[in-house]
């Protein structure tokens, strides 16, 4: 039996991981985390509140709590050093900014909500780009091979 460490396509590295990596893994848990709040808040208010339309509600609610399963689902691959985890993550900060965007046109108090959810979507895209973070997924940059010829 070896005692050598096993590597696969998936976890290419048996080093550390960068700081930013997990920091990336830290900020897109957040937002996967953010959205399972909002989403059992809707879903509570819609099911034991007042709201104006119950169904709607219900949907909204059960629809922000599956959709806090990319964030989260990216973040632990990430943590493992998954190669794949990278696009989830990035995806994720990509539609984050929209939503920033129209929380900041709003005029109530979301436009705090808005400043924040931007930051950290622009904030996770420079960690997930960073050049240590791609070099431990194990992601080459421009003109690269990969050793298997493909």
């Amino acid at each position: 039996m070896s005692t050598e460490p096993k590597t696969t396509p998936e976890a290419p590295e048996t080093g550390p991981r960068p700081g930013r990596l997990t920091a990336a893994a830290a900020l897109a848990a957040l937002e996967g985390l953010a959205l399972v709040v909002g989403g059992a808040y809707m879903l509570v208010m819609g099911l034991a509140g007042d709201p104006d339309n119950p169904r709607q509600a219900t949907t909204g609610g059960v629809t922000l709590i599956v959709l806090a399963l990319l964030p989260l689902i990216a973040a632990r691959g990430l943590l493992r050093l998954r190669r794949w985890a990278r696009g989830p993550a990035i995806i994720t900060q990509i539609m984050a900014l929209p939503v920033a965007w129209q929380l900041l046109q709003a005029d109530s108090a979301m436009i705090p909500g808005g400043i924040a959810l931007a930051a950290v979507a622009v904030a996770t895209l420079v960690l997930l780009v960073n050049p240590a973070a791609t070099e431990a997924l194990g992601i080459g940059g421009p003109g690269s091979v990969q050793e298997d010829g493909k």
